[in-house]
């Protein structure tokens, strides 16, 4: 299986087990890794079956002062951004993710934030034969869950984990 970390992350892929597939021919991301599955699998001469898009990065409903504000945090305090990032990305667990974490940049986050998914090119990755899944938690604090869900649901399956954020953990008390 190839896999895509997801931004400042690295090695996360071992919270996806139950969703991740060990196969020559699937493709993997979580959050922003997703993006970069998509693009990758879309763009791939190789042959790959199944793409795993787990809490994929969706931010095409934000308007564009949103992205701005978000870049402008990062640039004044990445640290103070980063670290509220990832305890959304967590959230409603209580996972510590520090040793998971890689340093993100401005030009990551900002293709992040400005990714356009193209219904276009998923019907044409579904033409060529491929499976496509997405799985999401309907606590997400990262992406807008209701368009996301609107946008995939639409088009391939979308399995929706109750009681679970972006990293689909379950809150742990």
């Amino acid at each position: 299986m190839r896999y895509f970390n997801g931004f400042s992350l690295c090695n996360e892929e071992e919270f996806f087990k139950e969703q991740l597939i060990e196969s020559e021919y699937s493709v993997g991301g979580f959050s922003y890794g997703a993006q970069k599955a998509f693009e990758y699998v879309y763009n791939t001469t190789e042959r790959v079956d199944r793409l795993v898009l787990i809490s994929p990065a969706f931010f095409q409903n934000h308007k564009k002062s949103f992205i701005k504000t978000q870049l402008r945090y990062f640039k004044a305090d990445k640290d103070a951004y980063s670290e509220q990032f990832l305890k959304n990305v967590a959230y409603p667990s209580s996972v510590d993710l520090s040793s998971y974490v890689c340093e993100g940049d401005y030009e990551e986050l900002e293709a992040l934030l400005s990714y356009v998914w193209e219904k276009e090119k998923i019907l044409e990755l579904l033409e060529r034969g491929m499976i496509i899944e997405v799985f999401m938690g309907d606590r997400d604090k990262i992406v807008d869950l209701e368009k996301s869900y609107e946008f995939f649901s639409g088009l391939v399956p979308v399995y929706l984990f109750k009681g679970r954020g972006h990293l689909l953990l379950p809150h742990l008390t």
